[in-house]
C-alpha cells in the first residue's frame, strides 16, 4: 500500500487535531463497510440466521436431525450444533397462532412462519406454493373481511357446516390461541385453499374478519393487491385472549 502525505488527504483543522492525540504514529484507518459484522453487506448472516431459526422450528415439532441434514446438505453434527446452540438469534418460537405469527411478521419473517405452518401441520397449499414458478409475495398478518373470500366457497361451507367442535376460537373478534388464515390472492380474486374448518367454524359463529395472511404469486398480483386493498387492511398488532 502506497503511503501518503495526512496534509494531502486530511483538512487542515482536522490533521492539527489528530496530531494531538497520534503525532509519529502510524495510523490504520477502516473503510467504512469493516464497522460491520461479517456477512452483514451482502446479507449472508441474515439467512444463516433464517435457516438456523427453521430448522430449530422443524426439529422441534418432530422432524429428526437426519431428515433436516439431508434437506439442508448439512452434516449431522453441525445440525445437532444449530439445534443445541445456546446462542438464539432472533429469540422467536414457531406456534400455529396468531400470536407467534405476528412476532414472525414485526420480524420480517412471516414467509418462514408460512412455511413452518403448512409443514409441521401437514397443510399442502396448492396455487399459492409453487416453487420455481414464481417469486412468492406475502402481506399480513392483517384483520380480514371474510366476505371478500369467493362466495361460492363460503356458499360449499353451508352445506356442511361443522359442529360445536371447530378448530376456530374466535368470539366478537378477540383471537385466542388459532392460527391465522393463508388466503391466496389471484387475479383479483380471494380464495381459502386451506383451513376450511376453520374458516366453516367462522361463518357459523357469524365472524365477520379474521387475522390473515395474504399470499401472491408474483408481482402482478402483488401490486394489483396494493392498488386496492393495500391500504385498508390493517395489521394486527396485538393479540388480544
Amino acid at each position: 500500500m502506497k503511503y501518503e502525505h495526512a496534509g494531502d488527504v486530511i483538512p487542515e483543522e482536522l490533521l492539527k487535531e489528530v496530531q494531538k492525540y497520534a503525532a509519529g504514529r502510524l495510523l490504520y484507518f477502516p473503510a467504512g463497510d469493516e464497522k460491520k459484522a461479517w456477512g452483514e453487506s451482502n446479507g449472508y448472516r441474515e439467512q444463516l440466521q433464517k435457516r438456523n431459526l427453521m430448522i430449530r422450528n422443524k426439529y422441534a415439532h418432530g422432524v429428526t436431525i437426519a431428515e433436516i441434514a439431508n434437506e439442508y446438505y448439512l452434516s449431522l453434527d453441525t445440525v445437532k450444533k444449530i439445534i443445541y446452540s445456546k446462542k438464539n438469534d432472533r429469540h422467536l418460537t414457531y406456534a400455529p397462532t396468531v400470536e407467534s405469527a405476528v412476532r414472525y411478521m414485526d420480524a420480517g419473517m412471516i414467509e418462514e412462519w408460512i412455511q413452518c405452518y403448512l409443514l409441521l401441520t401437514r397443510k399442502t397449499l396448492t396455487g399459492l406454493v409453487e416453487s420455481g414458478k414464481q417469486e412468492q409475495l406475502y402481506f399480513g398478518v392483517v384483520k380480514f373481511p371474510l366476505r371478500l373470500i369467493e362466495q361460492n366457497e363460503m356458499r360449499d361451507l353451508s352445506d356442511n357446516q361443522p359442529g360445536s367442535t371447530g378448530t376456530a376460537h374466535e368470539e366478537d373478534g378477540n383471537t385466542v390461541a388459532s392460527p391465522p388464515l393463508v388466503i391466496q390472492y389471484t387475479e383479483g380474486k380471494f380464495h381459502c385453499p386451506v383451513q376450511q374448518e376453520i374458516l366453516a367454524a367462522l361463518k357459523q359463529r357469524k365472524v365477520n374478519a379474521y387475522p390473515a395472511v395474504i399470499g401472491m404469486n408474483g408481482s402482478d398480483d402483488y401490486r394489483r393487491f396494493m392498488k386496492y386493498y393495500g391500504t385498508v387492511l390493517h395489521y394486527v398488532n396485538e393479540v388480544e385472549g
